[in-house]
Formats: structure tokens, C-alpha cells, sequence
């Protein structure tokens, strides 16, 4: 630890890092409980169903099965590798002050789930959801959903 020398300052020192450690337990980063639709829905329902599939019945009573887009799958399988390491210079950057460092990894994340749903273009749109949208891009309706992405730090004496 550069600048600190003697026994009393190394012990002050490492005394303010664990403090700054215990200041921050865990991020949380998704779609939030408070995150709802103009009609209530809660966005981690829709979410959930986008990512996994759902079964939905149309206009005409016909029922499909809509196919899973896992945005939020893929997200985890092309980042998690970063993620520690990333973490790590979080802390370090945020002079060892946990709740920091979990915030700018939750902000770090929440990026990626944005980006995960606005590039994902597979499986398509059916035709017919198409036309009443009016492009082609699966995930994106009014933008809701991407823009409701977020994350909580949850704190160490909280």
C-alpha cells in the first residue's frame, strides 16, 4: 500500500478497507420490482416471458408458442468471463469502497442487458407481427423494456 508506513498507519489503513468493503453486499441488476407498464404489468413478467418463450392466444383465438429470445441468457454467457476481473479494478478504482464498486458494476451490466436486447435478431418476427408493428426488430415495441433495464446496490448494515 503506497504512502502508508508503520505499524499503527498500516493497521488505520487496512482498518478503512474492510470498512469500505462491508459498505456494499451484493448488486442486484434486471428488471427491477418496481418496473411496470402504464397498465401495471411488471416488466420482469414480459421479460421473462420474452426471454423464455410464452404461449399466447391471438385475436382469433388461435393459440402459438412464442419462441424464447434469450437476451438476458446470451448477455450472461458473453460477459461473465469480464465480470470479475472488471469487479476487481471497480475496487480498486473506488478506493476499496464496496458499495462504489457494486454500483459501477451494476451500471456496467445494466449496459450489456441493454445492449443484449437491442442487438438480439434471432428467432424473427413472425409476418404478422411485423405488420402491426411496423419494422422488424424482435424486443423492441415502445423501448419500455430496454429503458427499464436497471440495477440496486444492496448495502452491508441495511
Amino acid at each position: 500500500m503506497a504512502g502508508v508506513s508503520g505499524g499503527a498507519a498500516f493497521k488505520q489503513r487496512l482498518r478503512q478497507i474492510a470498512a469500505g468493503l462491508s459498505s456494499g453486499k451484493s448488486v442486484k441488476v434486471g428488471f427491477l420490482a418496481n418496473a411496470t407498464y402504464a397498465d401495471g404489468t411488471p416488466v420482469a413478467l414480459v421479460a421473462a416471458a420474452n426471454e423464455l418463450g410464452k404461449m399466447v392466444v391471438a385475436q382469433d383465438g388461435e393459440s402459438y408458442f412464442q419462441l424464447p429470445r434469450p437476451f438476458f441468457r446470451n448477455m450472461i454467457s458473453a460477459s461473465k468471463g469480464g465480470w470479475p476481473g472488471e469487479f476487481s479494478r471497480f475496487v480498486r478504482a473506488s478506493n476499496y469502497d464496496a458499495r462504489v464498486a457494486l454500483g459501477l458494476m451494476g451500471e456496467r451490466i445494466k449496459g450489456q442487458l441493454q445492449s443484449s436486447i437491442r442487438e438480439l435478431k434471432s428467432p424473427p418476427l413472425a409476418d404478422s407481427t411485423i405488420a402491426q408493428k411496423g419494422f422488424d426488430k424482435p424486443l423492441i415495441d415502445s423501448s419500455h423494456m430496454v429503458n427499464s433495464a436497471d440495477y440496486v446496490v444492496d448495502g452491508g448494515d441495511e
